[in-house]
């Protein structure tokens, strides 16, 4: 495992929600990074975000560690759950908010 893989397994693992997104939680730098940035935020949901940005051996190793092409990428107890589509159609039909509860992590909101 190279070191880069190591700090994302790192950060996934270590962090119940993480979101690798382009720019920051407070500023995001593309539209489906806002999107999902927006969904958390409305959530209420704790999350580390992580800027591969700043940095290309994140923004590339980010994709070969989870085998997938775009970036955001939101990881929730250590797996990957998707990119804005899948996280969008998710929080749409509640089922993003029924997982994160079910992994205990509290939502604003809920029940």
């Amino acid at each position: 495992m190279s070191g880069i893989n190591e700090f994302i397994d790192n950060e996934v693992k270590s962090n119940d929600v993480v979101l690798f997104l382009k720019g920051t939680p407070q500023f995001p730098q593309c539209g489906f990074s806002g999107q999902v940035v927006q969904i958390l935020d409305y959530l209420g949901i704790d999350y580390k975000g992580i800027n591969v940005l700043a940095d290309a051996e994140i923004r590339q190793g980010i994709k070969d560690y989870s085998n997938w092409p775009t970036i955001p990428q939101l990881y929730i107890k250590g797996e990957f759950l998707g990119g804005c589509d899948i996280v969008r159609e998710m929080f749409q039909a509640g089922e993003l908010q029924t997982h994160l509860e079910q992994q205990g992590i509290a939502v604003r909101g809920a029940a």
